[in-house]
């Protein structure tokens, strides 16, 4: 059965509000399509997502893989096995469910040890889980990591998230030329975020890259960064939600 979901991944430079933005985005498919299965992936070991959109995390992906991990160290390679078999199961116990989307964290993978087969193996799972959803939203670690080892190989939206400078603009770019031999996409734009106001817009050079939106610095954002809000109640006037919604209608996702 081919799996027509549509598969959403931002990447970036660190610190240009991916989260936020990735959080905007499944606010608005949640409003937009009530009746459609939407997923929300956090692949940043930071994991801020879950905090954007009110969800507590209790176990994460990369937490089943260590307890995998545990057992093919201890040398029982049967049941190490038989927990890769449970792993397809184990996933739904990190999945979190709840009103309109579901939400999954990868968690933050060890450094010690080259696990690829179990790492290649969860991967798997993702593409497996994501199957089972209208709408998969990845919101990636910072730099081109993730896609260098192929966490994300297929996806059908690459949005590149970069605010007004120069070093922002750098990395989409070169995310874009690492993208353009690993990635299979079917679309790619950049939304340049946190700009001061509309007058710079001219001077921001983002390499042939197609912009989406411009979004200005969103006041909205900060007070509910100080309460602790959760994107997901943020008004449809905020700027954010403005500029994500432009890009998800050039996009023709809305």
């Amino acid at each position: 059965m081919e799996n027509n979901a549509k598969i959403i991944a931002l990447s970036g430079k660190g610190g240009v509000g991916k989260t936020s933005v990735s959080a905007a985005i499944v606010k608005l498919l949640v409003e937009a399509y009530p009746d459609k299965k939407i997923l929300a992936i956090d692949a940043d070991p930071a994991v801020g997502l879950s905090t954007a959109l009110g969800i507590e995390v209790e176990t994460t992906l990369d937490d089943i893989r260590k307890e995998i991990v545990a057992t093919v160290e201890d040398g029982n390679t049967k049941a190490a096995i038989e927990l890769l078999g449970d792993a397809r199961y184990k996933i739904f116990d990190a999945l979190v469910e709840t009103d309109g989307f579901a939400f999954i964290a990868v968690g933050r993978p060890e450094s010690a040890g080259c696990y690829c087969k179990i790492n290649a193996y969860l991967k798997e799972v993702i593409s497996l889980l994501s199957a089972d959803f209208d709408y998969v939203v990845i919101d990636g670690e910072a730099g081109v990591e993730q896609i260098n080892r192929r966490v994300m190989e297929k996806v059908t939206h690459l949005l590149l998230i970069t605010d007004a400078s120069k070093k922002g603009t750098q990395v989409i770019s070169t995310i874009k030329s690492v993208a353009d031999e690993l990635v299979m996409y079917k679309k790619l734009g950049a939304i340049v975020n946190r700009i001061p106001d509309k007058s710079i817009i001219e001077h921001i050079n983002t390499n042939g890259i197609p912009v989406l939106s411009y979004i200005e610095s969103d006041n909205n954002l900060a007070f509910f960064d100080i309460e602790g809000k959760n994107i997901m109640e943020l008004p449809e006037d905020s700027n954010i939600v403005k500029g994500v919604r432009q890009a998800l209608q050039e996009l023709e996702i809305l």
